[in-house]
């Protein structure tokens, strides 16, 4: 259990980081392509991107609490 554990760990960090990677600070992905973008809203694939790293998150702090409680 411990080994699924360690490598389900490591490849939800690695998924993370790169979903971290993909935000993008100021405008969202309009400043990516060149866009103006004046909503301050997060609306498709930059809203999706913001809920999947939340759920990304809690999983990997699930997995870390149950691999030090085991």
């Amino acid at each position: 259990m411990k080994p699924i554990l360690l490598v389900s760990q490591i490849v939800i960090s690695l998924v993370l980081s790169g979903v971290v990677l993909l935000q993008v600070k100021g405008t969202g992905f309009g400043r990516v392509w060149g866009g103006l973008s004046t909503t301050p809203t997060r609306r498709g694939l930059e809203g999706l991107i913001f809920k999947f790293t939340f759920i990304l998150t809690f999983l990997f702090v699930t997995i870390s609490l149950l691999s030090l409680m085991l």
